[in-house]
């Protein structure tokens, strides 16, 4: 925990501004409790004895593993139940003017939340952004307090057919505001049919007047990647007592830097509102100008250049960490996929962190941005999900998520639904879709919407009339539907929402230019929906640990701008087992006959064995593997990738000996203390030379030095039951992760790696500064 954290009440005691709006966050010093806790809402309740700790905090993924738990295979064998959290503060008198208001990036789940005693509301659905006035009951004066208490309750399982997590997982903060002010999630900024020459910024904003009517100036600026202010505006606005006042605002920018996939260029736009020379109220918004359309004969179109989506789904696990997921997690996950060639995210099947869309816009992803994997039709192994919830949260959580998503440049297209089980007749069920679509463009009518429709053939709704008034049809799997439909219906625009790893699913998108693009399930394997002793689905391209697995190596082939080649041989003999990488079978006796393919995108791939070529093979019209039949010699393999008879690329595996010692890497060099700064550093277990001993399956214990903490280890075993929390874990072909953080603001951080009989990993760490 910084030192400011544990000072912040004091200095928070003084006036909290002097101008403006001032947003606090409010993550650090929560006192926490499992179990139901009678009168824990209450300010005078005594939590000395609680936990201490900050949020985003998920409880569940703390443990320990059961296969009795109630979450089931849904919420892989993880805990549920009751949290408590609560949190002490004090506003100074001279604020007492002010309007303060809680927000809350998402409760896992079932959320009640009271401020000294007065219940401020529910919130059903864990994965939805809210905000509470405060105001009212605030008590102002550096000898009061106040006391937010938070319950979170997920008792009722199976709530979910995956991983929920639970508690206050994501980041909370306190916002104070003049009475005249900015609406939350009241501004809305477009950018309608830019060209590299001219783009208009068109921006709609609501400002809430709880005070005087008055003439104020609105003041917007423009400012670019660069820091430069590229244009502004200022015009005086007659703002009405007790009203929300609607302000519509057009600049033009001349040859503007587009976003896209290629380069994410980003502008912040600066809202400011002022009273004579005070300023009232501000806000700074991220946007793109992009312009985004899907065709029905050409697919997906980003600023007049036609791009195949090549997408993955997301559940919003972090693996190791659970729910609660630092975003230097996701920046490392995010550019995994990006080096496979993934431009696309499918927010499945719930909306995400706010942040985490951040990270979209800035990496250069498009995003189909997801409210709900059920309507009011149950689900197995989530029979008790939001199906309770449906009929009376939808159209709020629909609302909340487009409100507070809308400005996202990285968003081209919103789902209302995953594989929905209610009956989608026509007309009487595709009223549901169309309630629920209106509500969407009432809020922002500059993307389609969609859904992800589950066997079509079955409910049928190609037939029925259905899927004719989508904006554009999104269907799961059964590629061969989708293009059947598509060709039956031209004007149709389609989308693949999920699919799998398979070649011919590859070839329905790489082959059909209607195909606006796909979905993989998934692009990191996540936890829950397996069956123990399994904990985790494993269908990702890459597994929780973040290592390649079979389905990425040959997607990097499919998807890859770049020359690749990747070697993987069947496990067990004679074509036995699964797909591995690497050259060290488990019975050097017993492995004689090794089936091998190669994944390249390459004119011409050669393969060598001990540095006897194998021959050479042209690359299949089909993008399917190169193929041999190798007889199994200790040594290197090796597969030479060629374009034009030139050497491009190679890669090489080479027989491991006997585990001699560990090797430490870092994902990146330096760490802030900050809770969403992470680095990961992974233990292999290499032979004398340096190679990775595949088959060690070693206990690996992590050390790491006080300026540093280790918040999580894995090794990505879809059946270890060892859980995260501590500091040691097996290897797992050869391999484990420990995530680290820093605990203080500078100096560095050593981190040992130790298995018994073999020498010691060691590496060093550097903590970054942060400018406050």
């Amino acid at each position: 925990m910084k030192a400011y954290s544990l000072l912040f009440f004091l200095a928070f005691a003084t006036t909290i501004l002097a101008q403006g709006r001032q947003t606090i966050n409010f993550d650090a010093n929560w006192q926490f409790t499992k179990g139901e806790i009678a009168g824990a809402e209450k300010p005078e309740f005594n939590d000395k004895s609680w936990r201490n700790l900050d949020v985003p905090h998920d409880w569940s993924i703390e443990g320990p593993y059961d296969r009795e738990n109630p979450t089931a295979r849904g919420g892989g064998y993880l805990p549920a139940g009751i949290g408590w959290y609560r949190k002490t503060f004090k506003v100074d008198a001279a604020d007492a003017n002010k309007l303060f208001a809680i927000e809350f990036d998402g409760v896992m789940a079932n959320s009640d939340v009271w401020i000294n005693g007065k219940h401020l509301g529910k919130r059903p659905y864990g994965y939805i952004s809210f905000s509470y006035d405060l105001t009212p009951y605030l008590n102002f004066g550096k000898d009061k307090t106040n006391t937010i208490a938070v319950r979170a309750d997920n008792t009722i399982q199976p709530a979910s057919r995956y991983y929920t997590g639970a508690g206050i997982y994501r980041h909370v903060r306190l916002v104070a505001v003049n009475k005249t002010h900015f609406k939350h999630w009241g501004t809305q900024i477009t950018t309608p049919n830019p060209t590299a020459k001219k783009a208009v910024v068109s921006i709609k904003t609501e400002i809430e007047n709880k005070g005087a009517s008055g003439i104020y100036k609105l003041q917007i600026e423009v400012i670019d990647n660069t820091g430069k202010v590229v244009k502004s505006s200022e015009s005086q606005e007659n703002i009405s007592a007790n009203k929300t006042n609607e302000l519509s605002k057009e600049i033009e920018i001349l040859n503007p830097k587009l976003w896209d996939i290629e380069a994410p260029n980003l502008y912040t736009v600066n809202t400011k509102l002022y009273s004579g020379k005070t300023l009232i109220d501000n806000q700074t918004i991220t946007i793109g100008i992009r312009n985004a359309e899907f065709r029905a004969e050409t697919g997906f179109w980003l600023n007049n250049k036609n791009y195949k989506i090549k997408g993955v789904c997301l559940h919003h696990d972090g693996g190791a960490v659970g729910a609660a997921v630092p975003l230097g997690v996701w920046k490392e996950r995010l550019q995994k996929l990006k080096e496979v060639g993934v431009n696309g995210i499918r927010t499945s099947h719930n909306p995400v962190a706010p942040e985490f869309l951040d990270l979209c816009d800035q990496m250069g992803f498009v995003v189909m941005d997801e409210t709900f994997d059920t309507w009011t039709a149950a689900k197995h192994n989530g029979e008790k999900g939001y199906n309770l919830y449906f009929k009376e949260w939808w159209e709020q959580d629909t609302k909340d998520m487009i409100l507070r998503d809308r400005n996202h440049p990285s968003i081209v297209i919103y789902s209302i639904g995953n594989e929905i089980h209610d009956d989608l007749s026509y007309p009487e069920g595709y009223k549901k879709y169309k309630m629920q679509e209106d509500v969407v463009k009432k809020y922002d009518n500059t993307r389609p919407v969609t859904m992800a429709l589950f066997r079509p053939n079955v409910s049928k709704v190609y037939d029925n009339g259905y899927a004719a008034q989508m904006e554009i049809v999104g269907q799961n799997y059964r590629e061969n539907e989708l293009i059947a439909a598509h060709e039956a219906h031209p004007d149709w625009k389609v989308i693949g929402t999920e699919n799998t790893h398979v070649l011919n699913q590859w070839l329905a998108l790489r082959d059909k230019p209607y195909m606006a693009g796909q979905f993989l399930w998934t692009g990191y394997d996540y936890l829950g929906e397996a069956d123990w002793p399994e904990t985790t689905n494993n269908q990702g391209l890459f597994d929780r640990a973040g290592n390649w697995k079979q389905q990425s190596l040959q997607r990097d082939s499919w998807w890859s701008s770049e020359p690749v080649v990747h070697i993987v041989r069947k496990s067990d003999n004679a074509g036995a087992g699964f797909w591995v990488s690497d050259w060290t079978p488990s019975d050097f006796d017993t492995y004689d006959n090794a089936k091998v393919n190669v994944y390249s995108n390459c004119e011409e791939v050669e393969l060598f064995l001990n540095d006897k070529s194998l021959g050479s093979l042209k690359k299949p019209a089909d993008d399917s593997p190169r193929e041999w039949n190798v007889t199994f010699e200790e040594g290197t393999i090796k597969a030479i990738g060629k374009n034009n008879g030139k050497v491009v690329t190679q890669e090489e595996h080479t027989s491991a000996g006997k585990p001699a010692k560990i090797i430490l890497t870092q994902s990146k060099s330096t760490v802030a203390n900050n809770w969403d700064d992470v680095t990961f550093i992974t233990a292999t277990i290499v032979d004398e030379k340096g190679i990775r001993c595949a088959n060690a399956d070693n206990l690996i214990q992590f050390s790491i030095t006080d300026s540093g903490k280790i918040i999580a280890v894995d090794n990505g075993n879809i059946i270890n039951h060892d859980g995260y929390q501590g500091q040691k874990t097996r290897a797992y072909q050869g391999k484990a992760i420990a995530i680290i953080k820093a605990t203080k603001d500078s100096g560095s951080i050593s981190i040992k790696a130790d298995v018994d009989g073999l020498t010691q990993g060691a590496t060093t760490l550097s903590i970054v500064t942060e400018k406050k």
